[in-house]
C-alpha cells in the first residue's frame, strides 16, 4: 500500500494517523482467527481494531464484538466464550461476493428454479 493511500484512505488499512496512535497508545490483547489485532489504551476504556485486509466489521468474530464493545471485562485470550455444539463457525459477511446466498428461484442462483418453486408472477397473455 502506497503512503497516500494510508494518509488519505480508511477502507484499504489503518491509516497513518491510526497507526501513529497505536504505536504510542496501544497495548496489543490479542489476535483472531482472520488476523484482525486487537488494542486496548493503558486503562482500557478504549479498545480498537486493526483489521487484516479490507476494513469491515463482519469480519470481527461475536466474542471480540462483545470485547470491543465493552460487554465482556476480559478479552476472549483470557476468558473464552464456551461453544455450543450447535454454533457455527463465523463467517463474514458475503453480500456482493461469489459466495453470497442464493435462495433458489432467484435470478443470480446458479442452475434452473426447482420444479417446486412457483412463479415470481403469472405473465399477462392478451386474449
Amino acid at each position: 500500500m502506497g503512503i497516500l493511500s494510508s494518509v488519505f484512505t480508511w477502507w484499504n488499512g489503518s491509516t497513518i494517523g491510526t497507526r501513529l496512535y497505536t504505536s504510542r497508545n496501544g497495548k496489543r490483547v490479542g489476535e483472531d482467527s482472520f488476523g484482525n489485532v486487537y488494542y486496548q489504551n493503558a486503562d482500557g476504556k478504549r479498545r480498537w481494531v486493526i483489521y487484516s485486509g479490507e476494513n469491515n466489521a463482519s469480519n470481527v468474530p461475536s466474542d471480540w464484538h462483545g470485547w470491543l464493545h465493552h460487554t465482556f471485562a476480559d478479552s476472549p485470550v483470557d476468558v473464552p466464550l464456551q461453544r455450543w455444539a450447535w454454533e457455527k463457525d463465523h463467517k463474514p459477511n458475503m453480500t456482493g461476493t461469489d459466495e453470497a446466498y442464493h435462495p433458489p428461484g432467484s435470478l443470480l442462483s446458479l442452475g434452473d428454479a426447482p420444479k417446486s418453486a412457483k412463479p415470481a408472477y403469472t405473465p399477462w397473455v392478451p386474449e
